[in-house]
């Protein structure tokens, strides 16, 4: 026994040394990538650079901004023109010209490329502390409904530390990296968001929520799992758990034992199994930093482009091109296709039929997910990453690391008794790799060679989203599963 428990104390001695390894791994291997722009080429490729994320075309606005133009003048740049600020200066003397064709453009990412790489690893970071803050609140959950067994049998894993590995090795998360890609600041800012509400930092909330609907608009969905955060804390239990153990403990026979003994009974109870109750406090304090920081944001927007139309010319020109679809250019959604092939008198009402598909999804799986606030933002991103108009491999690499802060629930790691596994796992992880794998083939295959078409590309990109509709049922349905077994268990405790 003695030897058993000093082998698992050096494992755990020796866990955070294997993470920082791999981590520090992850980092040196983009930095050696960086060295082969060129050869890669990743930033011309349609599923890593998108009109909002491209780093070309953000170096295009900052040369006409540069030249006295409007940034948004060509319809080039559709970003941020904070974005522009603070990334534009880095683009300058970033050109070389080809002495083969003169016409080309070649950029220089060496040294821009550390941007994003010190982006994810904050990004990779933060979910770790998210992760540690989710494990410490789920087994005091445990410890609560008296299933203390179920920690003392079985071991857990640092789901925070997989998450992070999982963000920062995802092939996904690498090329988007060193494609030069915008995702990752989103994916940072996001982030933000979400360890700020998790660590009930309102001020941090606020402005990761703020700067990440300002860059991309789809992460203004994120309110309702950020409110609930900052209002039930984190992922738990079902509450009707909780509440139902409260009772219990607090019942007892008065006939048998003294009030005094009843009292103390039940002052115990009270401190073992509390229910959650909403805390409008931060929730309120969350409104008002996000007033404040989207008013210094527009402040800020609107000093930047005073001199090229103000505001309502900045809106038109980035959620405006978000919401109406203009760019038709191909990508790994299918919008492109759809709004390609539509006639011009339909445009406009499939337009509001997409876009509020998302907001129908909201309200049925905040009531039924309202106790796991962290997994509803990740089913809110996956989704939002399926149906936005210009998607990119950023954003499933983002959902991807947040599905590794669950892998205790959704793979049974806590106890046999809740195993609660992804039974198409393995289909999905075959699926990723296909598509992956064939995009490049139909892409160029229709776009360089000519013998395929559109309807190449664009199975695909149908594929991609039905992988993404799959991923999310199940992860789902596993989390559900987990919460009726969690139940099952807690009334055979009692």
């Amino acid at each position: 026994m003695e030897e058993r428990e000093s082998e698992t104390s050096n494992k755990k001695k020796n866990k955070p040394w294997a993470f920082w390894s791999w981590a520090f791994a992850s980092v040196i291997f983009r930095l050696i990538l960086a060295y082969f722009p060129r050869n890669l080429n990743f930033s011309a490729r349609p599923e890593v650079s998108t009109p909002l994320t491209s780093f070309r075309r953000l170096a295009e606005g900052y040369w006409l901004k540069q030249s006295s133009m409007s940034p948004y003048a060509g319809s080039m740049y559709h970003g941020s023109p904070l974005l522009l600020s603070i990334l534009g200066p880095l683009t300058v003397r970033r050109y070389l010209w080809t002495s083969v064709n003169c016409s080309d453009v070649k950029i220089v990412c060496r040294y821009f490329i550390l941007v994003f790489v010190i982006a994810d690893f904050v990004t990779a970071m933060l979910i770790r502390s998210t992760g540690l803050n989710l494990q410490m609140a789920y087994n005091q959950s445990l410890k609560s409904l008296g299933l203390v067994r179920l920690l003392e049998n079985s071991e857990l894993i640092l789901s925070g530390d997989i998450a992070a590995l999982v963000y920062l090795w995802n092939p996904f998360t690498i090329i988007s990296c060193v494609g030069l890609s915008t995702s990752p600041i989103e994916n940072l800012v996001i982030m933000l968001s979400l360890y700020g509400a998790c660590t009930r930092r309102v001020p941090l909330a606020a402005f990761g929520w703020v700067l990440a609907t300002h860059l991309s608009l789809y992460p203004a969905i994120l309110i309702v799992p950020v409110i609930l955060l900052l209002g039930y804390g984190p992922d738990a239990p079902p509450r009707k758990l909780l509440l139902q153990k409260f009772r219990e403990s607090c019942s007892c026979d008065c006939s048998s034992q003294d009030k005094e003994q009843t009292s103390l009974h039940k002052e115990l109870a009270n401190q073992s199994v509390q229910p959650m109750l909403f805390s409008w406090k931060p929730v309120v304090f969350f409104t008002l930093w996000a007033c404040m920081w989207a008013f210094y944001v527009l402040v800020l927007c609107a000093i930047s482009v005073k001199q090229y139309g103000g505001l309502r010319e900045m809106f038109k020109r980035t959620y405006g091109f978000i919401l109406t679809v203009e760019d038709l250019a191909p990508n790994i959604g299918v919008l492109w296709y759809f709004f390609a092939e539509v006639f011009d008198f339909f445009r406009n009402f499939f337009l509001i039929v997409f876009h509020v598909n998302i907001l129908f999804m909201l309200l049925p799986l905040a009531i039924r997910l309202n106790h796991r606030p962290c997994f509803l933002a990740f089913v809110y991103i996956a989704i939002a990453s399926m149906l936005k108009s210009y998607p990119s491999v950023g954003d499933l690499a983002l959902y991807m690391g947040l599905l590794g802060l669950f892998i205790n629930e959704l793979a049974g790691k806590i106890s046999i008794q809740l195993y609660a596994d992804m039974q198409l796992s393995f289909f999905l992880f075959c699926g990723y790799v296909g598509v992956s794998l064939l995009s490049p083939v139909m892409h160029n295959l229709w776009i360089w060679r000519g013998t395929g078409n559109a309807n190449f590309y664009f199975a695909t990109a149908m594929a991609y989203a039905c992988l993404q509709i799959i991923l999310v049922v199940e992860s789902v349905g596993a989390m559900l599963n987990h919460d009726r077994k969690l139940r099952k268990l807690s009334a055979t405790a009692a």
